[in-house]
């Protein structure tokens, strides 16, 4: 596994709607395999992959994985230099609290608590507060509507991956990879690395849009039944991607469905079936363009998603990797 191009994709910063400097990253490493690249109005990076067959034998593929990472947006600079905060995406107040936050510009403090009169419920948004050592309001560089990113260095446990951004950076190293090994696919194939997942699924909605595809598959991360008390789910770390039947936003088209299980099984990959309580990915915005498109997900198990320290498994980077080869190189 390329550890050096995924710690570049992880640690880059990205929130949703500020994707430049991960669109840049992501823009050098497809430029030497892509027959084209482009950049949409919202910022997407399309790159494209010219089937190999005729007319008859080919689709027009998308897949789809999202750039942008959950953040923060300063709301007020208290007369102390304090800094309030509202999220940008799913952030939750619990995995906040006594974590860092960083700004483009590299400006880093720890996030806290303040005290509360009741301090047995879970603490909100509101209760928290960013410092990042200033003395007072008028000499703090932050200003309201700046953002920040969670800090979480990638490490490596055994197989193990841990780090912030594997939400969706995983997809975007899943379809950099893809891109690099294809070769003999009938279909036009379209690498979709979207904005705004975290807040709208605007950036796949309009790349599709514009894409036109004939099938339209999201490669992102789901959550796992493997941890203490977690909800039951027939998904774990280490067992293979899984293939979304159902999430919170879409019922996954059966015929993607059944042709990314027959793609597992034809490259001897093991799988899981996915059913997720809530949440969505880009295939739910994308199957509903133009007349609507049959679309589909295959998944990355990753524990602790929307935290920063995310974790996934190697060899279910990997195998997802084969399966998208194995579904691209027959017929659709």
């Amino acid at each position: 596994m390329d550890l050096a191009l995924l710690e570049k994709l992880t640690q880059t910063y990205g929130p949703s709607g500020y994707e430049d400097a991960i669109r840049a990253v992501i823009g050098s490493a497809i430029e030497a395999v892509a027959d084209e690249t482009r950049v949409d109005p919202l910022g997407s990076l399309i790159g494209y992959r010219r089937g190999q067959g005729g007319a008859h034998d080919g689709k027009r593929v998308i897949l789809a994985a999202h750039m942008d990472e959950i953040g923060l947006i300063i709301t007020h600079v208290e007369e102390k230099g304090f800094l309030r905060f509202t999220s940008i995406g799913g952030v939750r107040a619990a995995h906040c609290i006594g974590t860092r936050a960083t700004f483009a510009n590299g400006i880093t403090g720890p996030i806290y608590v303040e005290r509360r009169d009741d301090a047995s419920k879970l603490p909100e948004l509101q209760h928290l507060y960013l410092d990042i050592g200033c003395a007072d309001r008028a000499s703090c560089p932050v200003r309201v509507g700046d953002t920040a990113t969670f800090v979480g260095p990638l490490m490596q446990r055994g197989s193990r991956l841990i780090s912030k951004a594997l939400d969706d950076r995983i997809g975007c190293y899943v379809l950099i990879e893809v891109m690099r090994r294809l070769d003999n696919s009938a279909h036009d194939v379209y690498f979709a690395f979207t904005t705004q997942e975290e807040i709208t699924l605007s950036g796949a909605r309009t790349a599709a849009y514009r894409i036109e595809p004939d099938i339209a598959i999201s490669v992102d991360v789901t959550a796992t039944g493997d941890v203490p008390k977690a909800l039951p789910m027939e998904v774990s770390l280490g067992q293979g991607p899984a293939v979304k039947v159902k999430d919170g936003g879409m019922i996954a088209h059966p015929h993607v469905r059944d042709r990314l299980v027959e793609a597992a099984e034809r490259a001897g990959a093991p799988y899981q079936m996915e059913v997720l309580l809530g949440g969505t990915t880009d295939a739910a915005a994308m199957q509903l363009v133009r007349s609507g498109v049959p679309s589909g997900c295959l998944s990355i198990p990753c524990r602790y998603v929307h935290s920063p320290s995310e974790m996934v498994d190697q060899g279910d980077v990997e195998h997802a990797i084969e399966v998208l080869l194995s579904l691209l190189r027959e017929t659709l």
